[in-house]
């Protein structure tokens, strides 16, 4: 097995332009859950008041339902655009600086208080959110209720489980948006709510010989919605997952095998309807390598060292790292380039509260 230092990747399987250029507006494209998330410092008591834990996270119910306006009303809060894919996009769009913009967003929201909140936060991250508005379920939020080092994380989808394909989607000048990007990403939580919005991107974008990029998310997405996932498996160029997702969808696949670089060969090697680019699969596993398997060869890349004591806040750092990736893939940089800007993005990331970032990379 080669080492990450003598790995030399071979940029024509994923190449856009001969010669690198400058991304242009609208060139990365996200679809997925937005969520409005809620950032506050609360005592044992509220959590007390919901049954919360310290450390967890979970679906909101029905007793949650006055807890996001309590929140709001009781403690002093920051609001910040979330949601796996929205995540990616906006940690993208800091790394890439200029122009603004290159990223783009789609997802819905509801028409209401948050909803305006959650556009002001998409354009101040400079992403270009074109969110689905509707009346009947208003905004997904996620309350990250802080207590000491501890984040309990209630997420609300609400209106991000509506988003509807015909009156979105389809409509041209959203397609127009979709046609004029190279890069597409949506995480795999998107299945459980449009699986085929999904599949209209990802077959144009193979059809037309962009990059198709999809992450597994979560391990019940290889389990329940397997039959979504595997109907787009065929165009995906780029699959993203961790240790723990990379297990679940090996069990699924009767793959036989435990070993991580055994379940990215096989998944590589899984049908693909463009041949004229080969998947790329890369798997992270937190402090321990990440590992990237093409088509010639599986590779270690090993994550920056940090004090742990430094860490704040790890969950945002798969997204962080898919955001890092995603802005060298758009310049067209080998491989091995786009994994050392995830590595750095998470590295930021996880030394932060929530999914959050200074003005400026200081990425070199």
């Amino acid at each position: 097995m080669k080492e990450a230092a003598d790995f030399e990747p071979q940029p024509k399987k994923l190449k856009l332009e001969e010669k690198e250029q400058l991304p242009s507006e609208n060139t990365l494209f996200g679809m997925g859950n937005p969520l409005l998330d809620i950032c506050a410092v609360v005592d044992k008591d509220f959590l007390d008041k919901y049954g919360l834990k310290a450390n967890n996270q979970i679906l909101a119910e029905d007793k949650h339902k006055e807890l996001f306006e309590e929140l709001v009303k009781k403690f002093k809060v920051e609001y910040h655009a979330g949601g796996a894919t929205q995540n990616s996009v906006k940690v993208a769009q800091w790394m890439i600086q200029q122009p603004r913009k290159v990223a783009t967003f789609f997802g819905c929201i509801g028409r209401d208080n948050f909803g305006e909140i959650l556009k002001k936060k998409s354009e101040e991250a400079h992403v270009d959110a074109h969110y689905y508005e509707q009346s009947e379920q208003p905004t997904g939020t996620c309350a990250a209720c802080i207590t000491g080092d501890n984040r309990s994380l209630i997420a609300n989808l609400a209106a991000a489980n509506c988003y509807d394909k015909e009156k979105h989607l389809d409509l041209e000048e959203n397609w127009k948006l979709v046609e004029k990007a190279k890069v597409y990403y949506i995480a795999g939580f998107f299945l459980t709510v449009s699986p085929e919005s999904i599949l209209k991107v990802a077959t144009q974008s193979s059809e037309n010989n962009k990059i198709f990029s999809l992450n597994l998310s979560a391990p019940f997405i290889s389990q329940l919605y397997k039959e979504q996932l595997m109907k787009v498996m065929p165009y995906v160029d780029i699959l993203f997952g961790n240790e723990m997702e990379a297990a679940s969808f090996a069990r699924e696949q009767g793959f036989e095998t435990e070993d991580i670089k055994e379940i990215a060969r096989k998944t590589q090697a899984l049908p693909k309807s463009n041949t004229k680019r080969q998947r790329v699969v890369v798997f992270t596993q937190g402090q321990h390598d990440t590992i990237m398997a093409t088509v010639d060869e599986v590779v270690s890349f090993p994550v920056i060292e940090i004090d742990q004591t430094k860490i704040v806040d790890t969950n945002g750092a798969g997204d962080a790292f898919v955001g890092g990736f995603l802005s060298q893939l758009v310049y067209d940089r080998p491989l091995k380039e786009c994994i050392r800007a995830g590595h750095y993005a998470a590295h930021v990331v996880i030394r932060r509260s929530g999914c959050t970032f200074p003005d400026k990379p200081d990425f070199k």
